[in-house]
């Protein structure tokens, strides 16, 4: 009897509580699985990871899942950035869009996640410039090496909005400049040199000022010299046409002539 019992013991049943822990994991697993993208795979590591590296990306996924902690999309072929892009995403700490065909971002793209945000990745893309108010506010680390950067004052007033990664800060280079001697060379250096692009711009605005006032200075002359010459032309016909015409005196002759015959 002792050994049948010991045998009925060892193989009982799962109680329950077994059945209620198994079926939570089983529904948390589904849940999870269901807020991620198809094309992406998501692991939830105290927030979740949705991993969609190197998967032909034209756009950013639609429907992440909003605990989303960390966002990779690098390696794929997304060409913009959208405003409040991640606006869903409160919990967003890291996000990578390396590797793209980034060629613009917009206003606000990163609203909603600009408290949260704690590393951003731009490298490698085909950014030449950014909207000034792009990075207001965020507090995140950010990469932007190896982009076609364009040299001038709004990219300066961006970078000084930004918290630029120190690792890569030199890989950050002008590309094309407004002035062309600064191509190549890295943009803090060139900034911290005491260049100021911005005064480039406002020389540009002012000559180009000056033109428009020149150009239109001498239309109004022009005008008023045509109009001048015009007149005078109208005048002397006017004088030639009133000569033509007989004289008073001759007329009152005839008159007088026409009279006494009569």
């Amino acid at each position: 009897m002792g050994v049948s019992q010991r045998r009925r013991s060892s193989t009982r049943r799962p109680g329950r509580g077994s059945y209620f822990f198994a079926g939570t994991l089983l529904l948390l697993s589904f849940v999870a699985a269901k807020g991620c993208p198809k094309i992406c795979h998501c692991s939830d590591r105290s927030g979740m990871v949705v991993q969609c590296t190197s998967r032909n990306l034209e756009d950013i996924p639609a429907n992440l899942p909003r605990d989303t902690v960390v966002l990779l999309l690098s390696s794929n072929r997304i060409r913009h950035i959208p405003k409040e892009a991640f606006a869903d995403l409160q919990r967003l700490r890291e996000l990578d869009l390396s590797h793209n065909l980034l060629e613009s971002v917009d206003d606000d793209s990163f609203l909603g996640v600009l408290d949260s945000l704690r590393t951003l990745d731009l490298s490698n893309n085909q950014l030449s410039g950014l909207p000034r108010g792009t990075f207001t506010k965020l507090h995140a680390r950010i990469r932007l090496s190896n982009n076609p950067w364009h040299c001038e004052c709004s990219l300066q007033e961006v970078l000084r909005e930004l918290r630029m990664d120190p690792e890569t800060v030199n890989e950050v280079s002008c590309h094309t400049s407004v002035q062309e001697e600064y191509v190549g060379q890295p943009v803090i250096q060139v900034l911290d040199s005491g260049i100021n692009f911005c005064n480039f711009h406002h020389k540009t605005t002012d000559v180009a000022m000056f033109v428009a006032m020149f150009c239109w200075f001498f239309m109004v002359t022009a005008y008023i010299v045509y109009y001048i010459k015009h007149n005078q032309e109208d005048a002397r016909r006017h004088m030639e046409y009133l000569k033509s015409l007989p004289s008073m005196s001759h007329i009152s002759k005839d008159y007088d002539t026409a009279s006494s015959v009569f």
